[in-house]
């Protein structure tokens, strides 16, 4: 991976001189909790689950970024230390607790402790996607996560989730293109825009008018290699379908 210049230590990009105008941004991409917060108090189960990161995502953002020759960003930080896809003000933007796990290293933390949290790991990551997209002509942005197939005890259906806030057009055309993937696709699940979950979208995306999307993958769909490998070229395939479509409905890319 090619590290980022500011923040190295807490943010990657891999492939920032792509020639492809797309920009995958992971944001969950990694467990990993410096030292000196003592491992937030968690057992070491806990920090290894699903609530610290997004498992496989990152291996489907090196795949895809392979494939396109795009850009990938991504945090090297837990999203229990902070959470990249939410805004500072956010209480989950460092929660105290995740489904069923208490982090008590989270709990208690002063206005102090929140602002240098927000300033070690959050503006580094923020102001690195914010270069990468600006060093590209009319940049798309598709940010990956994965999620877990059982949440508070209820077994999850959905197997893809295409997520969008106000700007529908990618992800429409997605939906439109969803017979090419043999999963259970659905529109803003298992989360939507009312979850607080379309941060990255809204700061990176909204405002410029730039195509953007957030995709869901069910973790347990792309815990192997072989796995990645299959789902990256089933999303690569899709992806192009669905930007085609875009720049013929839409009238631009």
């Amino acid at each position: 991976m090619t590290q980022a210049g500011s923040g190295s230590q807490v943010v990657d990009v891999v492939n920032a001189t792509g020639a492809s105008p797309i920009v995958f941004v992971c944001e969950h991409a990694s467990a990993f909790i410096p030292p000196h917060l003592d491992h937030l108090g968690l057992a070491c189960e806990d920090r290894r689950s699903h609530a610290a990161w997004d498992p496989g995502a990152l291996e489907i953002g090196q795949r895809l970024c392979k494939r396109f020759d795009a850009a990938l960003v991504a945090s090297r930080i837990s999203r229990l230390v902070y959470d990249c896809n939410r805004p500072p003000e956010a209480a989950d933007a460092m929660p105290a607790r995740s489904e069923i796990i208490d982090v008590p290293g989270n709990t208690g933390l002063t206005a102090a402790d929140r602002q240098a949290r927000t300033a070690a790991y959050y503006l580094p990551f923020r102001d690195c996607v914010t270069e990468v997209l600006a060093a590209r002509q009319a940049p798309i942005l598709v940010t990956l996560h994965s999620f877990t197939p059982i949440y508070n005890g209820k077994r999850r259906d959905v197997e893809i989730g295409v997520l969008h806030d106000r700007d529908s057009r990618l992800a429409d055309a997605l939906l439109e293109s969803a017979d090419l993937m043999p999963f259970d696709v659905r529109r803003n699940a298992p989360y939507g825009p009312e979850d607080g979950v379309t941060h990255t979208l809204k700061l990176h995306g909204l405002p410029q008018g730039r195509l953007n999307v957030m995709l869901e993958i069910r973790n347990d769909l792309i815990a192997e290699t072989g796995q990645q490998d299959a789902m990256a070229g089933h999303l690569a395939g899709w992806l192009e379908a669905a930007l085609a479509r875009v720049t013929v409905v839409g009238g631009r890319a």
